[in-house]
């Protein structure tokens, strides 16, 4: 097709909606990919257990293909088939009790630790159904985003920037009476690198309890590699493509700015208009771009640039459902571990200590109750994580197993008789993330630390905070930019949004 007129760099989802984003606004748009095999990065499904058990490698519960401005522009959720359960979350503890979350307010009333807790949950829910659009637009949008707040009236205004302005461990405890309630928002907000206790925290852990009850915690018919499929289709009816196997080693820059990029094998690839990186900060700013374009200022915070924690993943292959001693988790599509609060936080100081934790917070995901694709007749598959350290004294070599180990007897404590369920178990450590998408750097996924300090006008850093680097033509749309980790497309909507104004468009 000649020389494109824009060269987004990943195909992770952040860059394959800017690529779609892009051409349908009349650009020439090739994607390149490092991966010899597939579109996606992390967001991908394949059999790594057992053949016909098809795994999520990365991102697997999607909130937002209903919600995200996003994916509603592009029509995303025409192109899927998504799944939901009775119970969208659900946070069981050894002791027997639960709190649960469900996009059916009265059933989640009924299961969220007590009565009363549930109907200040349920009071909030409603609340919050009325203000999501605004407080998505203020927290999705590129900076500043406050026009959105301007429609919420000030009461609203005050209670949500008081949400916000908590730890989570806070407003558990100012919200709900029981334990069950109160370790939700903590749960939740662990999806990251944000303990109970942090400042400012509860803003992650109320988004994924409250988006729960809207949009739900979908899961796409096929695995979450049928998302990064459907946005291949939409770039490729706009008259964009993806390339394969085309790992880029540079960014070249003239006179002009950005004006296209080399590949690993020498291959010069012209952009005549712009390129967009959907790729880690640091490694655009000092590997990508030679030195003497950027910054000293710059080149010295990437050198130190503060990644979150790492992860820790497994797979199963399953002979049954696993057997949950308390029944909602049996009907739930997400389970979340955490006994209590002080157990979260526990496990918070034993990571940042640099520790195994010894008893793993867990994302425990049933893909295959939903959707029978993802496992033979009569059998299912099992998805988790934990947060761990990123690297381990002698590499993740020499731990895997014991930490493989402790989530196992993690879910038994939960689950007796799991083990007895279990065909073929897959360990994937922080490096093998990292070795799967150079994105994850030593197993995060969360695009960088998610601290206060970390965020807004300070994501990746301050003043390239609305997606234009340093070199002119040169964009970042990766999930290191505002508004950050999850699947919802707005860093790469928004820095197309960016990349075209500039381009008169």
């Amino acid at each position: 097709m000649g020389d494109p007129e824009v060269v987004v760099i990943g195909s992770g989802p952040n860059g394959m909606v800017a690529a779609c984003v892009l051409a349908r606004a009349g650009l020439k748009v090739l994607v390149l990919e490092a991966h010899e095999a597939r579109a996606g990065g992390a967001l991908g499904s394949e059999e790594g257990t057992l053949p016909g058990f098809v795994h999520d490698v990365g991102a697997a519960f999607f909130p937002f293909p209903r919600r995200s401005p996003a994916f509603r522009f592009l029509n995303l959720e025409q192109e899927l088939t998504l799944y939901n359960m009775p119970f969208e979350s659900c946070h069981p503890a050894p002791d027997g009790s639960v709190a649960c979350i469900a996009r059916d307010l009265e059933l989640t009333a009924q299961h969220f630790g007590d009565p009363r807790d549930g109907e200040v949950f349920k009071n909030l829910a409603q609340w919050h159904a009325r203000m999501e659009e605004h407080i998505l637009g203020f927290l999705l949008g590129p900076l500043p985003t406050i026009l959105p707040l301007l429609h919420m009236l000030p009461f609203s205004i005050f209670r949500f920037a008081r949400i916000m302005l908590s730890s989570c461990a806070g407003l558990g405890r100012r919200l709900f009476k029981s334990e069950a309630a109160r370790r939700v928002f903590p749960g939740l907000a662990l999806h990251v690198d944000l303990g109970p206790s942090d400042p400012l925290g509860a803003s992650v852990g109320y988004m994924l309890g409250l988006t729960a009850t809207t949009a739900g915690y979908c899961i796409p018919q096929g695995g979450a590699g049928a998302i990064t499929g459907a946005l291949v289709k939409i770039l490729e009816r706009h008259g964009g493509r993806v390339q394969l196997d085309s790992r880029v080693a540079r960014v070249l820059v003239g006179k002009a700015g950005a004006e296209g990029v080399v590949l690993a094998d020498g291959t010069e690839i012209r952009a005549t208009r712009a390129v967009l990186a959907d790729t880690t900060a640091a490694s655009l700013l000092l590997d990508l771009v030679e030195r003497q374009h950027v910054p000293g200022r710059a080149v010295r915070f990437m050198e130190r640039f503060p990644q979150g924690w790492g992860t820790f993943k497994m797979d199963w292959a399953l002979s049954a459902p696993v057997p949950w001693a308390v029944p909602e988790a049996r009907q739930a599509a997400v389970v979340h571990t955490g006994d209590s609060i002080a157990d979260l936080q526990r496990f918070t100081d034993q990571v940042r200590r640099g520790e195994l934790p010894e008893n793993p917070y867990l994302v425990i995901g049933q893909q295959s109750l939903a959707d029978p694709t993802r496992a033979p007749a009569g059998k299912h598959t099992l998805w988790a994580y934990s947060r761990v350290p990123p690297r381990m004294a002698g590499g993740w070599k020499d731990h895997a197993e014991a930490m493989a180990d402790r989530i196992d007897a993690r879910i038994e404590g939960l689950a007796p008789g799991f083990r007895a369920t279990v065909l073929k178990r897959r360990i994937v450590t922080p490096e093998g993330l990292e070795a799967m998408d150079a994105n994850l750097v030593g197993g995060d996924l969360g695009g960088g630390s998610n601290a206060w300090n970390r965020q807004l006008v300070f994501r990746p850093m301050f003043p390239y905070f609305r997606y234009r680097m340093p070199v002119r033509r040169l964009y970042l749309c990766s999930s290191y930019t505002h508004p950050g980790s999850g699947v919802h497309g707005m860093c790469g909507f928004n820095a197309a949004r960016i990349a075209l104004r500039d381009l008169g468009l």
